[in-house]
């Protein structure tokens, strides 16, 4: 989630408070992207779209950050849980159902994961199931092959208590994870018992999905229960997102600062080092093992997400005779303080055709100007791009979910100068949270979009969520955007 609480203000005396300013209404903006349909989500604030398809229909599945809102379906007041919409016809999105989180002391369902049981090695065929975490206490299996009516199965396994020294994070946590389909492995993120942050990778061969094998815990060397020297510092949560494809799993730790980012060989991970006497437990020797690369970035640039994008073929480079074809790997550090009280966060670029040597070769930002982004109120900066792979987007566009200045797509055919060529910036709406922070003992407060993540359908259309409770932006590519993704009379 990154690292934005820290600098939320306490309030103030009434002098200060009435200096304080909720801002008008952002006006909408846009360059060759169009709104295409929208939802209020039930004004509830939305970490993750996941889109699946069902034969002819598309579910989007949506995880919420904690907190409450009522449920117009049911009338009562919900613990913010998993939301389901059948977005078949973009347009007019359909609410099927919220799913409230299990349990007294749970409250979010930030992430989720779904796969059809023919899809997985051993699962009921006619089954779709998803996992979704239980706010910062477990990771749950649903049945949700009747998308309007899910169905609990199981909890896969809870997460433990951190050893590290008790602080705003608290001791336990869920976060990002992926489930691969193919091999039936979930790379889960959480709390495991007495290692020294609170988010670690917890692999669990799900290929039956309802009996769970646990495999094994992993995280940066330092991290194991039993480390010596100093615990890492205190904003330090550990593991962010898991990218797991082909042979190789891409790791990013630590959000909005003193990021890491791991490639890690998938076997060697998987079999641990047969020369251990424990190949798989948690010792410095067995974290450093399938590690094929580490990059330490800045403290002040996070790695929230990492993805690889495979043989870009750079056409600049067409009459070179060696290394016209590179690897990338993209990152993105989490912007995560109001109104710019931080360092600016950017979208890094690695050249990774030599995995063993990952070099940063071009960064991406959207200009505080002309938007005035700094003072719309917010977070402003990256916050994540689409993880799903897309034969359309892929080698060619990057989309961004970039808080307060919307959806940003970024061209990277010349991944040496990435430009954008697309964005879309929603309005606020009576459902927009404020956001506060103290400068220079002065309270402000901001109705801001909150733009937090974004993915994509197998059709081409983009679902922005909102962190600021303004729900879900459907969107499509116009014009010259359109034509980089789909060619000249691509798909309309």
């Amino acid at each position: 989630m990154g690292h934005g609480t820290r600098s939320i203000a306490t309030l103030l005396t009434s002098a200060c408070l009435a200096a304080a300013a909720v801002s008008a209404a952002e006006p909408s903006a846009s360059l060759d992207m169009r709104l295409v349909g929208q939802h209020d989500l039930q004004a509830r604030s939305a970490y993750q779209p996941v889109v699946h398809r069902y034969g002819d229909r598309r579910i989007l599945f949506v995880g919420h950050h904690a907190g409450e809102a009522v449920n117009p379906a049911s009338g009562r007041l919900e613990r913010n849980g998993l939301s389901i919409l059948d977005v078949t016809n973009p347009a007019e999105p359909r609410y099927l159902a919220h799913i409230p989180p299990t349990g007294a002391e749970a409250n979010g369902t930030q992430h989720v994961q779904v796969c059809d049981g023919a899809a997985l090695p051993s699962a009921d065929r006619g089954r779709v199931y998803a996992i979704r975490t239980n706010g910062a206490l477990s990771y749950e299996l649903l049945d949700v092959s009747d998308p309007a009516s899910p169905r609990f199965l199981t909890t896969i396994a809870e997460t433990g208590t951190s050893s590290r020294p008790e602080s705003d994070r608290g001791n336990r946590e869920t976060h990002k994870f992926q489930w691969d389909c193919a091999s039936g492995i979930a790379y889960l993120n959480g709390t495991v018992e007495d290692w020294r942050v609170t988010r670690v990778l917890q692999a669990f061969d799900l290929s039956n999905p309802e009996q769970p094998r646990h495999i094994r815990d992993f995280g940066l060397e330092g991290y194991e229960p039993d480390a010596p020297g100093p615990y890492p510092a205190r904003e330090i949560a550990g593991l962010h997102q898991p990218f797991v494809v082909g042979s190789r799993m891409y790791l990013g730790y630590n959000s909005g600062g003193d990021g890491t980012v791991q490639i890690v060989d998938l076997d060697k991970f998987s079999s641990g080092d047969p020369a251990a006497r424990d190949p798989l437990a948690p010792t410095a020797a067995n974290l450093r093992y399938p590690v094929i690369a580490r990059v330490d970035l800045p403290t002040y640039w996070g790695a929230h997400t990492t993805k690889p994008i495979y043989d870009i073929e750079i056409a600049d480079y067409a009459d070179n005779t060696a290394a016209r074809t590179r690897d990338l790997l993209l990152a993105v550090s989490e912007a995560g303080a109001y109104r710019c009280q931080e360092a600016r966060d950017v979208l890094l670029i690695f050249d990774i055709t030599e995995e063993e040597r990952p070099v940063a070769i071009s960064s991406f930002q959207v200009p505080e100007e002309p938007g005035d982004f700094c003072h719309r109120g917010g977070r402003f900066g990256p916050h994540a791009f689409a993880d799903a792979y897309h034969p359309d987007f892929d080698k060619t566009l990057v989309v961004l979910a970039y808080f307060n200045a919307g959806v940003r797509v970024v061209d990277i055919r010349n991944p040496f100068d990435p430009v954008e060529v697309a964005h879309f910036l929603p309005e606020v709406t009576a459902s927009t949270t404020e956001s506060c922070i103290e400068i220079d003992e002065v309270r402000h407060c901001d109705r801001a979009i909150q733009t937090n993540n974004v993915n994509l359908d197998d059709r081409g259309y983009i679902y922005a969520v909102d962190r600021a409770a303004t729900g879900l932006h459907v969107l499509e590519l116009t014009g010259a955007a359109r034509e980089i993704a789909f060619g000249i009379g691509g798909p309309l």
